[in-house]
């Protein structure tokens, strides 16, 4: 089973910023266990949304040429929960970008209050070193249409972007 904690994004600057929305619903089976009678969503699921936010930033940017893998979450804060019924939005943007990793910075808001903040770490592996594949290329651009990334995407140019056609 995958695990997907974004729904869509609403924009997509390419090598530079993403905004990725995350709606919590009791519909979720996992907010059944955390918390029997007071469900919330678990910090460390937030920060899995973050992580995928600014992946996907992260690999666009580099032409998905290789793997990009969290390494280090850093500073990471939390100011309250997010509970059913909540938009969280992500905000992701790249801080560093270099052949060997990058670092990025991300929030996540509840309407306009900021409920968290990381840094996030992220090595870029060559295929091989011991990361397995965890998507075909097909299925990643199906999962990036369904959340609207070439809908709303556009490059430092502010032209939209163009499907990969691997």
């Amino acid at each position: 089973m995958r695990w997907f904690w974004i729904d869509r994004f609403d924009e997509f600057v390419r090598g530079k910023q993403a905004t990725a929305v995350k709606n919590v619903s009791l519909a979720e089976e996992h907010m059944h266990d955390h918390f029997p009678g007071a469900a919330l969503m678990p910090n460390s699921l937030i920060v899995e949304g973050m992580a995928q936010t600014a992946g996907l930033l992260v690999a666009d940017a580099i032409d998905y040429n290789r793997r990009v893998v969290l390494a280090k979450v850093a500073n990471a804060e939390f100011h309250f929960d997010a509970v059913p019924g909540d938009s969280i939005r992500f905000h992701a943007t790249i801080l560093d970008l270099k052949p060997a990793g990058s670092l990025t910075r991300v929030t996540s808001k509840v309407d306009d209050k900021l409920q968290g903040e990381a840094e996030l770490f992220f090595a870029h592996l060559e295929p091989g070193e011991g990361v397995p594949k965890l998507f075909e290329p097909e299925e990643l651009l199906q999962w990036l249409d369904q959340m609207h990334i070439y809908d709303v995407g556009r490059d430092e140019a502010g032209q939209p972007l163009a499907r990969p056609d691997w």
